[in-house]
């Protein structure tokens, strides 16, 4: 019997074989996410890149552009910081 949603009330206590497959599958993505965000956040506080640091808050790009930052415009910013 489907209920006003269109499923059955079953699938909404018991999801069923894929969210435990997708949970398998997003832990790690999550914790990969994290941890380059951390850290891109982290180089561009400390070298002080406010837009930067702005941009990397709000876009989640699972690592793809926190890695960027990291080896590539944080690395230009802190030779121009220095001399």
């Amino acid at each position: 019997m489907y209920n006003n949603w269109g499923v059955y009330p079953t699938n909404l206590i018991f999801p069923g074989i894929l969210a435990g497959w997708l949970s398998i599958l997003l832990i790690p993505v999550a914790i990969w996410s994290v941890f380059w965000m951390g850290w891109a956040l982290w180089k561009a506080a400390k070298n002080g890149s406010k837009v930067w640091f702005i941009i990397l808050l709000l876009v989640h790009t699972m690592g793809i552009l926190d890695i960027i930052y990291i080896f590539m415009v944080s690395k230009k910013n802190g030779k121009k910081a220095r001399k």
